[in-house]
């Protein structure tokens, strides 16, 4: 398990004290401290420590840096069967986002798995403090999984060229130990290695000639399904989308025509997505059309983000499009055993213990003639010159010109900061050694 906080001095200790009893910690773990720049900005002193070996399924009292700081708990995932995911993405601080907060505390959650978008800080880093405060006292309870959306992207011409800065300094995720090169994509088991989760990065390089593909067909490839009989993805801009909102783009059209061939050949269950402020959910495709082998996929992009809801959808609605609403809300995912798990997702505005969506899935793996019909992939129509045009867009996203730069700061929230105070988040780390998958 890793362990991440900030505080406002560097002088306090990468130290983790940690026990089975309330003030009691016969356990202790050191680790790294480091800060970043942007701009006029200095960061706090940013501490990550991981810790273990573990016991699974078991709640750990503990404490950050000095022997004077709070006492905090977590509980470790299991590493068996049931396993409960919150899925929730597109945060942002506004009190729709404290909302959907105060329905995920109640959900007894193992994992939270967050497909981009955090903060929403859009260049005022500040905004990064006051987001790790507000999601502090759910993250330094259970494991946090996230990857980068386009609001981590941060970059300005001339002034600050390095893309997610902030994002990769205080979001450090697990991705060497899946033998990725880069913090914005990685992947992870959970339940003992039950479930395989791959978090893909939508503004990263993803052709077939770049370093994220090449290890995405890796992973997926060392993948043995008759141990780990679900397959999860994970990414931000989604590849099956209904609504108005950002039809068209590259990050969205082209990473599907890249890489949708390698999840439905390794035969993945469920797709989340986020980037849409909207709920929806398809049914098993692959190509546009429905297919009994393909992967579920859902857009779950209305944790509470500050741009408000995408209202406006298709019409009429397409046959793939099982469900579709605008309202803010998360989503659980429970993997009761090896061959059936229930998806449930929870409008804000309704009592928690009432889903709005919900349903079974089977597995692919547990049927055999799903996992092994159509072993020969379909082939994807060759892409037409669209994909110039959009490559050409989000090039220019994330590279903004000076004047689309002015456009962007003068829409940021502001947000009173107070003092900095000590925050703490943990991500599971994928190590045999520390009990936990």
């Amino acid at each position: 398990m890793r362990v991440s906080w900030i505080t406002e001095s560097s002088s306090s200790p990468a130290q983790v004290d940690y026990g089975l009893s309330p003030g009691s910690y016969g356990y202790t773990d050191s680790g790294t401290t480091s800060s970043y720049e942007y701009l006029t900005y200095e960061s706090g002193a940013i501490h990550d420590v991981v810790i273990g070996p573990l016991k699974p399924n078991t709640i750990y009292y503990y404490r950050c840096g000095l022997a004077s700081s709070p006492e905090f708990s977590f509980k470790t995932p299991p590493v068996q069967f049931p396993i409960k995911f919150v899925v929730a993405g597109d945060l942002g601080q506004t009190g729709w986002t404290d909302t959907t907060l105060q329905h995920i505390a109640k959900s007894n959650y193992d994992i939270l798995l967050l497909p981009g978008d955090l903060s929403y800080a859009d260049l005022n880093q500040p905004l990064w403090d006051n987001f790790g405060r507000l999601v502090e006292p759910l993250a330094r309870q259970r494991p946090w999984m996230v990857t980068q959306g386009n609001h981590e992207v941060e970059k300005i011409p001339l002034l600050h060229s390095q893309a997610f800065t902030a994002y990769n300094a205080r979001w450090r995720m697990p991705f060497e130990e899946s033998g990725s090169d880069s913090n914005l994509y990685y992947s992870f088991d959970a339940a003992g290695g039950g479930v395989h989760v791959v978090m893909l990065g939508s503004y990263t390089d993803f052709g077939p000639d770049s370093s994220q593909y090449r290890w995405l067909e890796a992973d997926l490839n060392k993948v043995d399904r008759s141990r780990t009989p679900w397959v999860v993805v994970i990414v931000h801009a989604p590849w099956y989308n209904s609504n108005s909102a950002h039809q068209g783009e590259s990050e969205s059209v082209d990473m599907k025509r890249a890489m949708e061939r390698l999840l439905y050949g390794a035969r993945v269950d469920v797709v989340f997505a986020g980037h849409v402020h909207a709920y929806e959910r398809f049914t098993r495709v692959y190509n546009d059309k429905a297919n009994k082998c393909g992967p579920v996929h859902i857009t779950i992009g209305d944790g509470g983000n500050r741009e408000g809801l995408a209202s406006k959808f298709m019409d009429p609605k397409p046959e793939i499009s099982i469900y579709r609403e605008a309202s803010f809300g998360h989503g659980q995912l429970e993997v009761v055993n090896g061959s059936h798990a229930q998806w449930t997702w929870h409008r804000n505005q309704d009592d928690e213990a009432i889903p709005s969506d919900s349903f079974w899935l089977t597995s692919l793996s547990s049927d055999p003639a799903l996992r092994e019909s159509d072993s020969q992939t379909p082939e994807i129509p060759a892409s037409t010159g669209d994909e110039r045009s959009r490559e050409r867009k989000r090039r220019e996203r994330e590279n903004p010109g000076s004047s689309s730069w002015k456009s962007i700061y003068n829409t940021i929230a502001v947000i009173e900061i107070f003092g900095k105070s000590d925050l703490a988040w943990m991500q599971s780390k994928r190590s045999a050694s520390s009990g936990l998958d």
